[in-house]
């Protein structure tokens, strides 16, 4: 043909190599495998996921971590935790306060189970799981709140006294209020987040009332 012997090849154009099409990117996480990991190592990560969510309950933002990685095992050491402390601080409580455990544990879990199909009924798009999950992690603050109080109670229980925890779990309250809905107000319909707000809002302010009137026998 004319004219070809004309036309040049640039020197930086490669004109051989493999020709391969890719199928989809190949992550190493996809060989990884916990069959064969320690058992030490799997606690240890374990260990390292929890911490994880606590420290983004504590310090709340737009974040995944919480929903995509759920588990149950951080609200269980804290509903554990608090109805401990709570257990005999029941003002008209004439026994031990054992009972006073089953109804931490009960309206904890009872009222997340409640809150998260209230949500699920409004059309919430997260699963069941993952709202108890960031339900239960946000009791952090108010077992913090638990824990303080229980302190100040060691020093006396006057008006001072009441001031103070008063002062802190009314804080704590409005973190865990917080932080629970910067994780699930994103999740609900626009027009609905305050039908979704409100039951969040009633389900801290119980487990408040019950760390404020705490009553050591």
């Amino acid at each position: 043909f004319p004219g070809l012997a004309d036309v040049s090849i640039s020197q930086d154009i490669p004109v051989e190599g493999e020709i391969t099409v890719p199928v989809g990117s190949h992550s190493p996480d996809e060989d990884y495998s916990t069959l064969d990991e320690p058992v030490r190592d799997t606690i240890m990560r374990d260990l390292k996921a929890v911490g994880k969510k606590f420290v983004h309950v504590m310090y709340p933002r737009k974040s995944s971590a919480l929903l995509r990685d759920w588990d149950l095992w951080g609200p269980l050491v804290l509903c554990v935790s608090l109805a401990l402390m709570l257990q005999g601080g029941s003002a008209d409580s004439k026994d031990d306060g054992g009972p006073q455990f089953a109804e931490v544990f009960v309206i904890i879990w009872f009222g997340a189970v409640v809150i998260t199909l209230n949500s699920k009924l409004l059309g919430g798009t997260i699963s069941f799981f993952q709202s108890l999950c960031v339900l239960g992690y946000c009791v952090l603050p108010l077992t913090v709140a638990m824990l303080v109080c229980r302190l100040v109670l060691l020093a006396g229980s006057g008006t001072i006294s009441f001031i103070i925890r008063l002062i802190v779990v009314v804080a704590m309250f409005g973190w865990s209020t917080l932080a629970s809905t910067a994780f699930l107000a994103d999740s609900q319909p626009p027009n609905r987040k305050a039908l979704v707000v409100y039951p969040i809002f009633l389900f801290y302010f119980v487990i408040s009332w019950m760390i404020l009137t705490f009553t050591p026998q």
